[in-house]
């Protein structure tokens, strides 16, 4: 995970990587989206050259192309999402971007309003993973960085990102979570 942080003057990018589970759930999609919309092709080139006639195929090809991109349109969304944030010390804002195909989606973020990077478990008994999250004073949504599934990932990534942006470190692992 080494490469998920790039720093470039007063700016860190951080790229959250797509679970590889998602991208696998695309393909399904946009195979069946393929074939609807192959056979869409196929009816209108066999109205166009004469073999048939397209009033009498409308509402199939109609149809056809509906489902087609109604079922093609998640699976671009599974295939080509994935999310970065973007720390600016410069301007003194952070901006989470969510992004699939040529849609982005950004939230802006003051950064003067988040004072340290903390690291979390989730305290699930099968899959334990280590969050490391930008956090601020109460009433602050934190922001959730990275997850390792390894401890020593998730302290090296907190510290290497601490150095950079000047803000300390602070590990809640083991500790009983808060009432809020």
């Amino acid at each position: 995970m080494a490469g998920a942080m790039t720093l470039d003057g007063g700016m860190v990018r951080i790229d959250r990587p797509m679970p590889w589970v998602g991208r696998l759930l695309s393909l399904p999609l946009l195979a069946a989206s393929g074939y609807l919309l192959w056979n869409v092709a196929l009816g209108l080139r066999q109205d166009f050259s004469g073999f048939g006639r397209l009033a009498d195929d409308l509402v199939p090809v109609l149809v056809f192309t509906g489902l087609g991109l109604l079922v093609g349109i998640p699976g671009l969304i599974l295939l080509t999402f994935r999310t970065f944030v973007v720390l600016n010390e410069a301007l003194r804002q952070i901006v989470i971007t969510r992004q699939f195909g040529p849609l982005n989606f950004r939230k802006h973020r003051n950064f003067a309003d988040y004072h340290f990077i903390s690291i979390t478990e989730d305290y699930d008994p099968e899959l334990t993973a280590y969050d490391v999250n930008l956090c601020g004073s109460k009433g602050t949504e934190p922001i959730t960085l990275m997850s390792f599934t390894k401890r020593e990932e998730a302290d090296g990534f907190a510290s290497e990102l601490g150095q950079a942006l000047k803000l300390p470190v602070r590990d809640y692992v083991g500790t009983e979570p808060d009432a809020d």
